[in-house]
């Protein structure tokens, strides 16, 4: 199993929830978050004075998937959540060494599939 985290701009969440629904993926936890990368920010007038904004707005969407299902889902969030433009995200893949379902306590594949 992997677990899929990714960093994206909020106004993409839409459709990189439809591309990753069109692949398979059964559900994905989303977080509001805020940071910055080589983007470093930006500044913004307001009611006269500028001031900069380092923390920007981002989501994080975090997915747990079957490792047959990982280029799949890696694809998907690239094609649906890129602009071109610097702050775009990042992706990141961990090993996930088991799952269980509280409900049942059922663990393994069977719990994210």
């Amino acid at each position: 199993m992997k677990k899929v985290e990714a960093i994206i701009k909020p106004f993409k969440l839409e459709e990189v929830k439809e591309a990753l629904s069109s692949v398979g993926v059964q559900g994905l936890t989303v977080t509001e978050v805020k940071g910055f990368g080589r983007q470093k920010g930006h500044k913004e007038l307001y009611r006269g004075a500028e001031y900069i904004v380092e923390f920007l707005p981002k989501v994080k969407l975090e997915i747990v998937i079957t490792d047959d299902k990982l280029k799949q889902v890696i694809e998907a969030i690239v094609k649906a959540a890129s602009t071109g433009r610097i702050g775009d995200g990042k992706i990141f893949v961990y090993n996930i060494e088991d799952a269980i379902r509280i409900r049942t306590g059922e663990s393994g594949d069977i719990v994210i599939s």
